[in-house]
């Protein structure tokens, strides 16, 4: 997954450094939590690290699985209690279409999960727009509505996949 501005491309270019972009991750999620005063846990911190080995959305019984191969006793409510931690923390997101999560860029800025989903490659890019978060804005305004949470999940084909 990958933040980026309106103005370049929000997928990962295939050949960036992966484990420098997962280092980063963690060492954000470190100090986010230290600062916060929430414990990030060996078992949390796992599972954020097995959500972000790659840039697509993964479900929590792949994270399951995965994480048996290091914790043979761990059960599905360990991992979705992890994630919700994780969630709550701003950490990862839940792409709900997919009933999957992936690792947020910008966990330390307040902001709404808004995707666009490449149905080939399977990578979710974050974006960032804030023309697209005020015209949701001004909609729910019109209506009356007080929106309490927004997931925005936009599925094509990225313009590496297109290529």
């Amino acid at each position: 997954m990958h933040s980026a501005g309106r103005d370049t491309d929000p997928f990962i270019d295939r050949s960036h450094d992966h484990d420098r972009c997962v280092a980063d991750a963690m060492e954000t999620a470190v100090s986010l939590c230290d600062r916060r005063g929430v414990r990030l846990t060996p078992l949390r911190r796992r599972v954020l690290e097995l959500v972000w080995q790659s840039h697509s959305p993964i479900g929590a019984y792949e994270v399951l699985e995965m994480l048996r191969e290091d914790r043979r006793g761990a059960a599905p409510p360990t991992v979705y209690r992890a994630l919700d931690f994780l969630r709550e923390q701003g950490l990862v997101h839940r792409v709900d279409s997919l009933n999957a999560y992936v690792g947020c860029v910008t966990p330390d800025a307040g902001h709404r999960a808004h995707f666009l989903l490449c149905t080939e490659c399977g990578q979710a890019a974050e974006i960032d727009d804030e023309a697209l978060r005020d015209a949701i804005g001004r909609c729910a305004e019109r209506a009356g509505f007080r929106i309490a949470g927004e997931t925005v999940e936009i599925t094509g084909i990225c313009a590496a996949c297109r290529h």
